[in-house]
């Protein structure tokens, strides 16, 4: 079985803020971190249809808690 490990990190002004609302939604493959600035989230699957709308969802949670952390 394929497995399927990634890591998405973006940098932002309030990176605990962002860290803290996205991580509400993360699924239990899904962790995320604040450090040094940016939010790190690591992702892991063994389906790539899953993987590619779990990081979609991610991205939009991400713009909102930007938005919500201004």
């Amino acid at each position: 079985m394929m497995q399927i490990h990634g890591c998405i990190t973006t940098r932002h002004r309030h990176p605990d803020c962002v860290a803290q609302a996205v991580s509400a939604d993360n699924l239990s493959s899904m962790q995320t971190i604040s450090q040094d600035g940016y939010v790190r989230t690591d992702i892991q699957g063994n389906k790539m249809r899953s993987i590619i709308a779990s990081v979609d969802d991610y991205l939009v949670n991400l713009a909102l808690a930007e938005e919500l952390c201004r």
